[in-house]
């Protein structure tokens, strides 16, 4: 697998993560309540930062040719 088809796929993980955040975030505002929420939120939130700096990685990294 070349560098560009890997690059590709890690940031595919990586919008995947932004993704599950956004609904994790808000599940845990809207529909849960005590100890499960906080443990939701705790998850969604190391989600959107490990999402954001593989995005980062990606965008950084440069093309590839």
């Amino acid at each position: 697998m070349s560098q560009s088809m890997l690059n590709m796929w890690i940031s595919f993980a990586g919008m995947a993560l932004l993704l599950l955040s956004i609904g994790l975030i808000l599940l845990s505002r809207y529909k849960l309540r005590g100890l499960l929420a906080g443990i939701v939120s705790v998850l969604a939130y190391l989600s959107l930062i490990l999402g954001g700096i593989i995005i980062l990685y990606i965008v950084f990294s440069g093309p590839t040719g």
